[in-house]
């Protein structure tokens, strides 16, 4: 179970910035696909919410798979004793 952890922290790890640079290049494409400048202010202001959200959810699988590949979560406590 321990090298199922470590693997799936490494997935975790290059899911996030992937996830990114999807929602980045979706973001300039959309972007670049407007034609009026109404709506090219609109779908600005929507991507940057969209990014302006899911950045913290990507640095935080990153971070979190670093700690699983590190071995953080090896040992869990049973009881609040532990902690």
């Amino acid at each position: 179970m321990n090298t199922l952890k470590k693997f799936l922290g490494l997935f975790w790890m290059v899911l996030g910035p992937l996830t990114m640079t999807f929602l980045f290049i979706q973001a300039i494409d959309k972007v670049g696909l407007t034609h009026t400048d109404i709506e090219r202010t609109n779908t600005i202001l929507q991507w940057a919410i969209i990014l302006f959200i899911f950045f913290p959810i990507s640095l935080g699988l990153m971070i979190f798979g670093f700690y699983a590949w590190k071995g953080e979560y090896e040992h869990l406590p049973e009881s609040s004793e532990e902690l």
